[in-house]
């Protein structure tokens, strides 16, 4: 016997506003997805005919990677001496304590040294430029570049993601020296580990495939963290509250995407 219709729509309803948010989430992705596309080829179309703002791109350097520079190497710092004193507490048993420059060392470089520097610059840089880019649309400043025949992706969007590219690896570097270095002093102070045991144990398991592994993860997050805080800039609408409402979601973006890129590397990079 056939079921009534109006017995079958409370079954229905669910289902279809299941489907329905499945297919707006994947519309918004691929409509992001298209315009981050479309950003990134107009980027190195500006780049190659020189077309870039080289003195915004000293200026965003400035911004990017010096302002950053004390933040930076506070994170690291404390990076560093969270590892050795983890590392310190579990290697009391049998294990050889020289073992422990081995492991903050790699812990350092291959990943809290480039993620946490990228954190770090998700909440000064990415958040600064989406809320700085997004108040230049609702202002109409862009409309103002186009109507004087100056293109924002070049005068804009192309010197921030130079700046990112270019900071982000020396400051992964800078972060990974001073990680080290901090998990060195906390290991002789908290299990008497002296230095040169802890660099012994260093090199014991270190590979010069590390460092490179450290810096190409940072370049990648250097294009990512700028170039998804100059889209979701530009794609800022609906006035003040458009503009937290956008720069909210550019530090989740921005956040995700570098917990996803982290994910990748190791397989395709370390095995």
């Amino acid at each position: 016997m056939e079921r009534p219709a109006s017995l079958l729509m409370p079954l229905s309803n669910p289902v279809t506003r299941w489907l329905a948010g499945v297919a707006r989430a994947w519309h918004v992705t691929l409509e992001h997805a298209g315009a981050m596309g479309l950003l990134s080829w107009q980027i190195v179309r500006a780049i190659v005919r020189l077309r870039v703002s080289w003195r915004e791109v000293g200026s965003q350097l400035y911004s990017t990677g010096l302002q950053s520079l004390p933040i930076v190497i506070v994170t690291a710092s404390l990076a560093g001496i969270v590892t050795s004193q983890q590392g310190g507490y579990q290697f009391t048993g049998s294990i050889p304590l020289y073992v422990l420059g081995s492991v903050v060392v790699e812990s350092v470089v291959l990943e809290m040294g480039p993620v946490l520097t990228a954190i770090v610059m998700v909440g000064r840089v990415g958040a600064r430029i989406t809320a700085e880019l997004g108040t230049m649309v609702v202002s109409e400043q862009i409309d103002a570049y186009h109507s004087l025949g100056r293109d924002p992706v070049a005068m804009l969007a192309a010197p921030r993601v130079i700046a990112g590219v270019i900071a982000m690896p020396l400051l992964v570097g800078i972060a990974d020296l001073v990680g080290i270095g901090a998990g060195m002093v906390a290991a002789n102070f908290e299990v008497g580990l002296g230095s040169a045991s802890f660099l012994y144990g260093a090199r014991l398991f270190w590979h010069s495939w590390d460092l490179l592994y450290s810096l190409t993860k940072a370049m990648a997050f250097g294009v990512a963290v700028p170039l998804i805080s100059v889209h979701m800039g530009f794609k800022t609408r609906g006035g003040a509250e458009g503009v937290g409402r956008t720069t909210t979601q550019a530090v989740m973006f921005m956040t995700l995407t570098i917990l996803i890129l982290d994910a990748l590397f190791p397989p395709l990079m370390l095995n």
